[in-house]
C-alpha cells in the first residue's frame, strides 16, 4: 500500500452499523468476536495471541489445577482497584477445551471480573481472553507456559512448583527439558525434586548411598524454602 494511502472507512462503518443495529448484547458480542476472527486472518501479527482478544462469559473461564502463583489480600485488592479504575489492560490467557476456557495465565484477573460486582456489572459478565498458541495446548506445555508467566513476574509458590516439576517428570520430561522450558538451572530443578523426596524423581541421576534429601515439603513452608533457595543469604 503506497505511503500516505487514505482508507475510506465510511462504507465499512455503515455496514457495521447495519449489522449491529438492534442486536441484544450476547449477539453483539458474538458478532464482534466473529469480526475480529475474520480480521485476524488478514493480520500480519495473527500468530501472536494478543492479536485476537475475545470476550467470553465469565462463567466459561475456569482455573487450572496447577497454578503455583498466589496473591496476598493487599495485592488482590490493588488488582481489583487497578481493574476498576484503569480497566482491563491485559487479557486472560486461556486454552479452549470441553466447552470452557481453562486459565493459563491471569487467574486473579479472572477472579476480579467474576467476583467484584462493579467490574462484573460494567462488563455485563464478560471477560477478555486470548487463546494460547495451538502448539502449546498439551497439559505439560500449558503448565510450562503458566510457570514462565509467573516467574517472569517474580511470583510462584515453591511447594507447588515442586509438585509441577514432579508431574512433568512423570510425563517423561527430562531434567534438561524442564530446566529449559521453565527457565531453571539444573540445581534448581534438583532442589525442587528433593523437596518431594520421591525416588522416581531421581531415576536419571546417580547418588552415593550416603546421600539423603535435606528438604521435606511437609515440614517447610514457602518462606523457609525461599530462604533455602536464596542460599540462606540475608
Amino acid at each position: 500500500m503506497p505511503q500516505g494511502f487514505e482508507i475510506d472507512t465510511a462504507p465499512l462503518a455503515a455496514l457495521l452499523d447495519q449489522m449491529f443495529e438492534g442486536l441484544p448484547l450476547p449477539e453483539q458480542v458474538r458478532l464482534l468476536n466473529t469480526c475480529r476472527r475474520i480480521l485476524g486472518d488478514y493480520s500480519p501479527f495473527r500468530d501472536e495471541p494478543v492479536d485476537h482478544v475475545e470476550w467470553v462469559p465469565s462463567e466459561e473461564v475456569q482455573a487450572n489445577s496447577y497454578n503455583p502463583n498466589s496473591v496476598a489480600p493487599p495485592e488482590m485488592e490493588l488488582l481489583r482497584l487497578s481493574i476498576s479504575a484503569d480497566g482491563y489492560t491485559q487479557p486472560i490467557v486461556t486454552n479452549a477445551e470441553n466447552g470452557h476456557r481453562e486459565v493459563v495465565d491471569g487467574f486473579h484477573r479472572s477472579r476480579v471480573g467474576q467476583e467484584c460486582d462493579d467490574v462484573r456489572d460494567r462488563l455485563s459478565g464478560y471477560l477478555p481472553v486470548v487463546q494460547i498458541r495451538s502448539d502449546r495446548g498439551d497439559v505439560p506445555d500449558r503448565m510450562a507456559a503458566t510457570i514462565r508467566h509467573n516467574r517472569a513476574r517474580g511470583k510462584h509458590g515453591v511447594i507447588k512448583m515442586a509438585e509441577i516439576v514432579l508431574d512433568l517428570k512423570r510425563r517423561n520430561w527430562s531434567d534438561k527439558k524442564i530446566g529449559t522450558e521453565l527457565g531453571m538451572d539444573p540445581d534448581e530443578v534438583l532442589r525442587l525434586t528433593q523437596i518431594q523426596g520421591l525416588a522416581v524423581a531421581f531415576a536419571d541421576r546417580d547418588f552415593s548411598e550416603a546421600w539423603e534429601a535435606e528438604l521435606v515439603a511437609q515440614s517447610l513452608d514457602d518462606e523457609t524454602l525461599a530462604e533455602v533457595f536464596d542460599g540462606g543469604a540475608k
